[in-house]
């Protein structure tokens, strides 16, 4: 069975066992380039609160990568994957949000938070509506400020490039960086609420690149601003 087969349906939230076992199977599978738990919900969240919305056969290339062993093992993957996406959706409808991040160890044995990750996968789902985001960041500052703590901690981490000066952060800024994070994405999901894509920025995200083909994809990430 593969990623692209029959979609199950979007039921309940995972529990805490779910993400645990969802984890173990992108750990498993993963290459040194592919997502694990924490970028596919920064993937799930940059669709969730985006222009425009995304559907499975559009994101799941970005997690799925290889046929699963049986058809069980697809149902229950697709399924998980399916109710974390609704999971993302419920918190952002309920003001809720809270990220999934990453751990790294520290020299001295402890352990800290790492938007590494979250912020990785977050790039991705821009990426798939590349146009419309850099065509609004270009045009509204507004969008730009409330980006800001994403921004900062995906520059940090090398996701994203930039011509704007970031000063290195330190241990405090990035721990309040994150601390943000929710906030930050709650405001930027009422943003594209309260001012969608115009016309012209929907047919410009459409329109073929200069090759003749669809639009690109970017890989790395670049704020324009």
């Amino acid at each position: 069975m593969s990623a692209s087969d029959e979609r199950p349906d979007w039921p309940e939230p995972l529990a805490e066992a779910d993400l645990e076992a969802l984890d173990r199977f992108l750990r498993a599978h993963a290459g040194e380039d592919d997502l694990l738990l924490d970028g596919v919900h920064g993937l799930l969240t940059a669709i969730g609160i985006g222009p425009q919305p995304a559907v499975p056969d559009e994101w799941l290339p970005e997690v799925l990568h290889e046929p699963f062993a049986d058809e069980e093992e697809g149902r229950r993957i697709l399924g998980l994957l399916a109710r974390l996406n609704e999971s993302v959706e419920l918190e952002l409808e309920s003001d809720s949000y809270e990220p999934i991040l990453g751990e790294v160890e520290l020299d001295d044995g402890d352990t800290a938070l790492s938007a590494h990750g979250w912020c990785e996968g977050f790039s991705r789902g821009v990426d798939l509506r590349a146009r419309v985001w850099e065509s609004r960041l270009g045009a509204d500052s507004q969008l730009t400020e409330l980006l800001g703590p994403i921004m900062a901690l995906a520059v940090e981490e090398g996701v994203f490039s930039t011509d704007a000066d970031f000063a290195p952060l330190s241990e405090q800024e990035y721990e309040d960086c994150l601390n943000q994070l929710p906030q930050a994405v709650t405001a930027v999901a009422h943003y594209w609420q309260e001012v969608p894509p115009t016309d012209d920025e929907l047919a410009s995200a459409t329109a073929p690149g200069p090759d003749g083909e669809g639009p690109r994809r970017r890989r790395g990430g670049r704020w324009v601003h």
